[in-house]
């Protein structure tokens, strides 16, 4: 079983990782946030994949075709929690050293869409104190990491559990 979750998280890790990076990239040379959100969340399902793939891998070659609903989960929850750790590491490497100015760069665009929307000055203001407390928290790794794992980790506990609901074989 260990060989099974390590590579399979390994992978979907690294692949969740590439398409970060290469995603922030773009994002930091653009400045476009628009679809950020969509990349991100296409890019988990993309490394959760593998998730499918290890539990039906473990099932297959080395359980005689057979797996518990409880078994499949813990694997798929294995491999989600490696796939998430590369993420984290990942995204507190480009926070930290690469992308320092995301937090400000964020806030601005959010708050001109706000401004567009129609915000008054009394919301615009509101906004930004709520903001600003957020980025001072934000600064902090532990901080900054779990609420990093909380954008990842339910998308992988979903596909752990549809994962081991559709691969359980008694």
């Amino acid at each position: 079983m260990k060989k099974v979750v390590l590579i399979n998280g390994i992978i979907g890790g690294l692949i969740v990782s590439t398409l970060m990076v290469l995603s922030t990239l773009y994002f930091k040379s653009t400045g476009d946030f628009e679809n950020g959100m969509i990349y991100g969340y296409a890019s988990m399902i993309l490394a959760f994949i593998f998730i499918f793939v290890g539990v039906k891998t473990f099932r297959d070659k080395y359980n005689n075709g057979l797996i518990s609903f409880g078994k499949a989960f813990t694997i798929g929850i294995l491999i989600a929690l490696i796939a998430s750790t590369f993420y984290v590491v990942t995204w507190l490497i480009e926070y930290f050293y690469v992308f320092t100015d995301f937090a400000e760069k964020y806030a601005a665009e959010t708050l001109a869409k706000a401004k567009a929307a129609g915000a008054t000055e009394a919301e615009l203001a509101k906004q930004t104190a709520e903001m600003a407390r957020f980025n001072k928290m934000y600064k902090n790794p532990f901080f900054n990491a779990l609420i990093t794992y909380m954008e990842i980790l339910p998308v992988g506990l979903v596909v752990s559990l549809i994962s081991a609901f559709f691969l359980k074989k008694k």
